[in-house]
């Protein structure tokens, strides 16, 4: 499933063809998704002026002058492709390592925007889902009202993590990973930001806080990886996402940068360490991590 940096990659992707477009003309060609498709969806966009394209957590929101929002999940397998007037067509906003294939029979929604764009949405599985929602109601929204805080945002502190972790039990990957805590985190980028911290996945969440909540050592140093794996990702077009071309031209990709995640039975990269990557099971996802410095 496309993590945080995937979907904020792809989100830029649509930025410059969708943000302050007016929609002309939708085809649905189907009535679900992972979910059923709003009631009227191709009446409540049609006409319509996309104000804004934002994100939060694995969730991209298209901003209506209508006062609803758009709000999209990929799921396992949605993409998008872009076809401009004058410009490539079919252009896809990247290319996904686990690729389902383009084959059009999955090409479940298209948006023409009135300059000429069309933006084609292909689900080959049907995991992901739209939804149309009042933007004065989107925190309420079961979609995201128990959404924890956004990784890249200024609620991330070593504090706040401090208040959640106390007398937690759990251990720290499966804390990481609760979207009730902080949104949008994913198995990959868990596994490298807590190898750069050079915390065991295996440690008890508790080891963030001392008595009272108050922030430990430990803690700093995760806040500061899980921002700069997550900022490098974004830089490089995502990990699951390959041949992601920039705006420049150039590919980008942050599989290459992995220190951990997929590298079992690889030696460590830390200079001086001598250990070697380990796979382990947690809650049925595949844990990477270096024993010797990640204590």
């Amino acid at each position: 499933m496309p993590e945080l940096p995937e979907v904020e990659t792809v989100r830029r992707g649509l930025e410059p063809v969708l943000s302050g477009a007016r929609i002309r003309r939708v085809v649905q060609r189907r009535p679900d998704l992972r979910f059923p498709l709003p009631e009227r969806f191709v009446e409540r966009l049609e006409g319509r002026t996309l104000l804004r394209l934002d994100r939060r957590a694995k969730y991209i929101l298209g901003y209506l002058d209508s006062g609803e929002v758009l709000a999209i999940h990929l799921g396992m397998t949605g993409r998008f492709t872009i076809a401009v007037p004058g410009g490539a067509n079919g252009t896809q906003l990247g290319e996904f390592t686990h690729e389902a294939g383009h084959d059009p029979t999955h090409d479940h929604v298209v948006i023409e925007t009135e300059v000429g764009a069309t933006v084609t949405y292909n689900d080959a599985r049907r995991f992901g889902y739209m939804s149309l929602i009042p933007a004065h109601g989107l925190a309420a929204h079961p979609h995201f009202k128990a959404l924890g805080i956004e990784p890249l945002g200024d609620d991330l502190t070593s504090t706040f993590l401090a208040r959640k972790a106390e007398g937690r039990t759990a251990d720290l990957k499966a804390f990481l990973m609760d979207q009730r805590i902080v949104a949008g985190l994913g198995n990959i980028y868990v596994c490298e930001a807590l190898f750069r911290s050079g915390l065991s996945p295996n440690r008890a969440a508790s080891v963030l806080a001392r008595r009272g909540g108050k922030a430990t050592d430990r803690g700093e140093r995760l806040v500061v990886a899980i921002r700069e794996v997550l900022e490098a990702a974004i830089a490089a077009g995502g990990s699951t996402l390959r041949d992601y071309r920039h705006t420049d031209g150039s590919l980008g990709y942050f599989q290459h940068a992995f220190a951990v995640y997929g590298r079992e039975g690889e030696p460590c990269t830390r200079p001086g360490c001598g250990g070697t990557i380990r796979r382990i099971v947690q809650a049925g996802r595949s844990t990477f991590y270096c024993n010797v410095c990640q204590r």
